[in-house]
């Protein structure tokens, strides 16, 4: 184009953007939008939201009254470090649900975030030498888009790890090769998984820790599901617990991710931590410093008090096994379908292509889920997300029991 000045014709081009900003597929929810376009789902049902992993139970009175309580906090510019007693309220969280008293510690090892989903994406921006030749940053498949654009605008290629029912979706580590694990800069796990459920054992942490100190990559393991789990007397093992019982009581290599959002049903908090490697800790504080992304001084109030409170998320655990009990008894016998070891969603196989189910139900029965090939790519041995659908059960009890009467009709009406 051009624009003639002072009697002068200049030449200029459109801005310049990042050119690894096209590689960023679109997100599942806009495949969903799009998926739904020109649907008309019956007037006199009300619409069923299944699709979102969006806590919907009301964030617990005292969290919302800390916020309030410290808002004349907000004449303070805050640290990217968080306060003391913040860091400290986690330590000692971290301790009580992982045994990690001793070896924990508030100065070196946790940094506050505003939710893991920010912390995820720049985490990768900080860690990843794009001058090294052909770097790798793998995930599981299905996965957490997040970790996918973080890979691709950090300048590496993603490379996806199949979570299949054969291997109780846990993807098979011991089949990758020791060129791509060479190649590997970081390795994002997410345990509990999401949309699978499933929990990695405390035998394949290890395995994963000892390839992460002679491959030299980083365990990035997202464990914002890790406090909704079935069984009270079984917690999740965590990375870092893991790290300890191996013996790389420095915390070598990992780092950890941690949300109130899911355990506490407050999303709109914006509040999650990371902690693990102190080196790693410390690189990643430099680059947030420059981020500037520090944590507003009430919501490090309310923190505080959440991480300090156990009770509201044991009734939570509650709920969600209520939910579970209530909507495998009324689907189970018609749909290949089970109980999580945790997380809130189900994975459940489709009658006909995960897609076409998922148009159906919403344009039959308004109620809406997500198509499991939306959140994972083909591979060469396929797309495990294919004749799934992730269902989130985070609506009430009484709309959950309602949604899997009316995926029940459609199954039987197909």
């Amino acid at each position: 184009m051009g624009l003639r000045y002072n009697g002068r014709l200049y030449f200029f081009s459109y801005l310049a953007m990042n050119p690894d900003l096209v590689k960023l597929h679109p997100y599942p929810f806009e495949k969903l939008a799009e998926l739904k376009a020109g649907c008309t789902p019956p007037e006199h049902l009300p619409h069923i939201a299944l699709s979102i992993g969006e806590p919907k139970a009301p964030t617990p009175g005292f969290i919302t009254e800390a916020v309030i309580e410290h808002l004349h906090g907000l004449s303070h510019y805050p640290t990217t470090m968080g306060t003391i007693e913040l860091r400290l309220a986690i330590e000692e969280w971290l301790n009580n649900r992982f045994q990690l008293s001793g070896y924990i510690q508030a100065t070196r090892h946790i940094l506050p975030v505003n939710g893991t989903r920010e912390a995820l994406f720049s985490f990768a921006q900080a860690v990843i030498d794009s001058n090294q030749e052909k770097p790798l940053v793998l995930m599981p498949n299905p996965f957490y888009q997040i970790y996918e654009g973080a890979a691709i605008l950090a300048g590496a290629e993603p490379y996806f790890l199949n979570c299949e029912a054969e291997n109780n979706f846990i993807p098979d580590f011991e089949a990758v090769s020791p060129d791509i694990w060479d190649r590997c800069q970081l390795l994002y796990l997410c345990s509990p998984g999401n949309p699978t459920g499933a929990v990695i054992d405390q035998a394949t942490l290890t395995l994963l820790i000892e390839l992460a100190n002679i491959h030299d990559f980083i365990i990035a393991s997202d464990e914002c599901y890790s406090e909704i789990y079935v069984n009270e007397d079984q917690p999740p093992v965590g990375l870092l617990e893991a790290a300890v019982r191996s013996g790389y009581e420095d915390f070598s290599h990992c780092v950890v991710f941690h949300s109130l959002s899911k355990r506490s049903n407050a999303p709109g908090l914006r509040s999650g931590f990371v902690a693990g490697d102190a080196k790693v800790i410390k690189d990643f504080l430099r680059y947030r410093t420059y981020h500037g992304c520090a944590m507003p001084p009430a919501t490090q109030s309310a923190s505080i008090v959440a991480w300090q409170d156990e009770e509201h998320v044991i009734f939570n655990r509650k709920l969600y096994r209520e939910k579970f009990d209530t909507v495998l008894a009324i689907l189970s016998h018609k749909m290949n379908i089970s109980l999580p070891e945790a997380g809130f969603y189900l994975w459940a196989e489709t009658p006909i292509s995960d897609t076409e189910f998922a148009r159906r139900l919403f344009d039959e029965q308004n109620v809406t889920v997500l198509p499991g090939s939306f959140l994972a790519r083909d591979t060469d041995n396929g797309n495990p997300g294919e004749n799934r659908i992730r269902m989130a059960l985070v609506a009430p009890i009484e709309e959950c029991i309602n949604a899997a009467h009316r995926i029940l009709e459609l199954i039987e009406n197909l």
